[in-house]
């Protein structure tokens, strides 16, 4: 089981996330061109504090804007988060596996609390008794980085 995990570069993230932007029909601010160019650009799930740094350089967006942001882009399907067991928020690009509804896995590290998502892995068919909805299915391997693990 591999993590897809995409690292693109900042100007090229920028030109993707206008793309992606363009998609939902709605009006494309500089804040959610920067943010959602900054998650695509990261390859794992960011805190808000982490994305604030990022845009730091260079791309100034007050605190309450990326919040407002964070949470346009996880209502329209181009983010998605997830909490980790430091109770922090962190958010990721919805890639082409999430925009199409299907849920995913995610791997948290233990150490360092680096989230990546794990769009190769297959879930599990999981039954529901008669009656009950799906609203969705959150899956969290948990265990060391890479880095950490060396």
């Amino acid at each position: 089981m591999t993590a897809s995990i995409r690292k693109l570069p900042r100007r090229r993230s920028v030109t993707d996330a206008a793309n992606l932007l363009a998609t939902t029909g709605a009006r494309q601010t500089r804040a959610r061109r920067e943010v959602l160019g900054a998650l695509l650009a990261a390859g794992q799930a960011l805190s808000h504090h982490e994305i604030e740094r990022r845009l730091k350089r260079g791309h100034d967006v007050d605190r309450v804007t990326l919040y407002r942001v964070l949470e346009w882009l996880t209502a329209n399907g181009l983010a998605h988060k997830l909490a980790g067991d430091d109770r922090v928020w962190r958010y990721s690009a919805a890639g082409h596996v999430h925009i199409h509804g299907r849920s995913h896995a995610h791997f948290e590290c233990s150490s360092c609390g680096k989230v990546i998502c794990l769009d190769e892995a297959r879930l599990p068919a999981i039954s529901l008794p008669v009656g009950y909805r799906r609203r969705a299915v959150e899956i969290t391997v948990k265990g060391r980085c890479d880095a950490c693990a060396a």
